[in-house]
């Protein structure tokens, strides 16, 4: 309403003295070109010049918050001794360190470990995305570099402390290899920046000392002049958790959840493997959500189990399949599961024609140890489960269907992982030498080794396969317990 009352009042205006005699032209031209300005935005952008995107976090995160990086935590304490010591450095005549890079999957606490930093220093902490400092405006990054460093040094003495720490998540946003944004360097301009910035630091004598922490999961985006001594002097990798990692995950995201006192961590720890801290964290509400829904006092291993499948696949579905297609479903992930229980004892945790996601069905599988190297063998037995199903849907219904689709694309990449490894028959070989035509009859042929094994291992256990999948169609989702007593029996 204000605005229409302004716009006739100007209008009103013009036209009085217009015919009044006065020379509104230039007036005319003044409020055109005000109306271009406003319509286009220009006056709010150019106050982001100095619009300050930087978070000023009060953290209370600590080092015991964090759960399964404790090689990752033990390297953090070690390089953040120079802020905490000081006259032992200058003593030992040790260089402080100016940056460190925190690197690996998402999801692994890269932003976590910055925050405990912070808190196990006592320091000021300033956080920003490495996307708040790249826009179209020359100069804009670079002016946001160096307010954010002056901005650390103010907020530091204003709070009586002798160090900050800056913390630029996402940095190989701004902080990639030069030359490769040819049309746009004003992402050269802002690295340049933070470079000199970094370089000006003083080693010795500043009444606040800062120390840049930074994230990425693509170190190898990130241009070398920003790894070499004297600005990011450390790589801390941050790797996904192993077993023991993801059980004091799970214990620290249930310590504020009821939990069963018989509900088995341990357990779903095994069988989350490759899942990250958020991974898990995820799990951990999930399985609240479910317990909610049923109505339960405590979360129990059965609400566990089912928020892990929930977080791999998704929401379960509503689909209606044919009594057909059940059944058809059934017998392939019962090939699956015998399979995968021939080949690696003891391997499958679950097996259920609940359809989620994408997904039909599907059987859990859980290592008794995480393993972060395959032999051959092992690698061989992971493509004789992917042929599992597709190979007792042959065998019991006498042709394949459309489902074993994925289980081929992975089987092959299994296969070519081999010939890239060297652990085929052409021994160790480098790819740019393969031919197409090579490479291609080679994992056809690794294959079908392996899918003459897998007919002869179907044939043989036809029987416990079928009252497999009439168990399965009975009850719908069946624990691993049920296919191994069937194989022994």
């Amino acid at each position: 309403m204000m605005r229409e009352i302004i716009i006739g009042t100007v209008l009103a205006l013009l036209v009085f003295l217009g015919l009044d005699g006065v020379d509104i032209w230039p007036l005319v031209l003044l409020l055109g070109l005000g109306v271009a300005v406003y319509a286009t935005g220009i006056l709010n952008r150019l106050g982001t010049r100095n619009t300050r995107k930087i978070q000023v976090s009060q953290v209370s995160t600590s080092f015991q918050d964090i759960g399964g990086q404790q090689t990752a935590k033990n390297e953090l304490k070690e390089a953040l001794e120079f802020i905490l010591k000081p006259e032992v450095i200058n003593r030992l005549g040790i260089r402080p360190l100016k940056g460190i890079l925190l690197t690996g999957p998402p999801g692994t606490g890269k932003t976590l470990l910055a925050k405990a930093a912070a808190q196990y220093t006592e320091s000021v902490f300033l956080s920003a995305s490495g996307s708040e400092f790249v826009e179209m405006y020359a100069g804009v990054g670079a002016q946001r570099v160096r307010q954010l460093f002056q901005d650390a040094r103010n907020l530091a003495r204003k709070e009586g402390k002798s160090s900050a720490i800056i913390f630029i998540d996402e940095i190989e946003v701004m902080a990639g290899k030069r030359g490769s944004n040819q049309s746009h360097l004003e992402y050269d301009q802002t690295l340049n920046q933070l470079l000199v910035e970094m370089d000006g630091m003083p080693v010795h004598g500043d009444d606040v000392r800062i120390l840049v922490m930074a994230a990425t999961n693509r170190v190898d985006l990130l241009d070398q002049a920003l790894m070499r001594p004297g600005r990011f002097d450390r790589l801390v990798r941050v790797d996904l958790p192993d077993r023991e990692g993801r059980l004091s995950i799970l214990r620290l995201h249930t310590r504020n959840k009821p939990l069963d006192a018989n509900a088995d961590l341990d357990t779903i720890a095994r069988e989350t493997f490759g899942f990250s801290g958020a991974h898990l964290e995820s799990v951990c509400n999930e399985a609240a959500i479910l317990a909610m829904r049923d109505n339960a006092e405590f979360i129990t291993t059965h609400h566990l189990r089912q928020a892990v499948d929930k977080v791999m696949l998704g929401e379960r579905m509503d689909r209606t399949l044919r009594h057909e297609d059940l059944r058809r479903v059934a017998i392939h992930e019962s090939g699956h599961a015998i399979v995968g229980e021939l080949v690696s004892p003891g391997s499958v945790s679950s097996i259920t024609i609940a359809p989620r996601g994408m997904a039909l069905g599907f059987v859990r599988h859980a290592p008794e140890d995480d393993r972060l190297l395959q032999t051959v063998s092992e690698l061989k037995a992971e493509i004789q489960v992917l042929l599992g199903g597709s190979t007792a849907e042959r065998t019991i219904l006498g042709e394949q269907s459309t489902g074993a689709a994925n289980d081929f694309e992975k089987a092959w990449d299994v296969a070519r992982q081999m010939v890239l490894s060297g652990l085929s028959p052409l021994g160790v070989i480098h790819e740019e030498a393969l031919s197409a035509d090579l490479l291609y009859q080679t994992i056809r042929d690794i294959i079908a080794e392996q899918q003459t094994i897998v007919d002869e291992l179907i044939s043989q256990h036809k029987e416990e396969l079928l009252t497999l999948a009439d168990n399965l169609l009975e009850h719908e989702t069946l624990p691993g317990e049920t296919v191994r007593s069937l194989i022994a029996s």
